[in-house]
């Protein structure tokens, strides 16, 4: 491989990293070629970009990309693959999900919404996140329960006080 395409490579990577809030960096390696590509085909349908890269790429990527990702350099090692998504919970759902068949993948390390998690340990941590969705979701209701309780207060209160007058003109009579 040419240097030219060495950098395109870099770049292309570089980009990735930029463009993505969310990523995961996992060994699939000891899959098969059958569980590799239904991880493929699993990580396609839940619009996750799944890359298998060199670890000197990745890092030349990662020092070139916009961001403090320092502290990912030291799970360069062995068979890395990245895991791009638009929401930083799916990924760990799905290796979860993954995992209840197979060894694999195991994570090495996340980047979700600029935090760092280094270990397999922490896939159940970033499985239980909230993708941005639903914490706006949350705050809805939030606001919502206030405002309904107010609501239905004053349409009980508005019978109370029909009945008050119903009562009180059929004294008048």
């Amino acid at each position: 491989m040419i240097r030219e395409e060495k950098n395109q490579i870099i770049d292309s990577l570089a980009s990735s990293i930029n463009e993505s809030n969310h990523f995961y960096l996992a060994d699939i390696s000891e899959l098969n070629a059958v569980d590799t590509s239904m991880l493929r085909r699993k990580c396609h349908e839940k619009n996750i970009k799944l890359m298998v890269v060199k670890n000197t790429f990745l890092k030349q990527a990662l020092e070139k990309a916009e961001g403090d990702y320092e502290e990912l350099y030291e799970v360069l090692k062995n068979s890395t693959s990245v895991f791009f998504s638009e929401v930083g919970n799916v990924p760990a759902k799905l290796i979860n999900e993954f995992r209840e068949k197979h060894d694999r993948p195991i994570l090495k390390a996340a980047f979700v919404e600029k935090s760092v998690y280094i270990g397999d340990d922490q896939l159940d941590t970033l499985a239980q996140l909230k993708s941005k969705e639903e914490l706006i979701a949350d705050i809805i209701m939030l606001l919502q329960s206030p405002m309904k309780t107010v609501l239905s207060q004053l349409q009980s209160g508005g019978q109370i006080l029909s009945g008050v007058l119903e009562t009180l003109s059929e004294k008048g009579k």
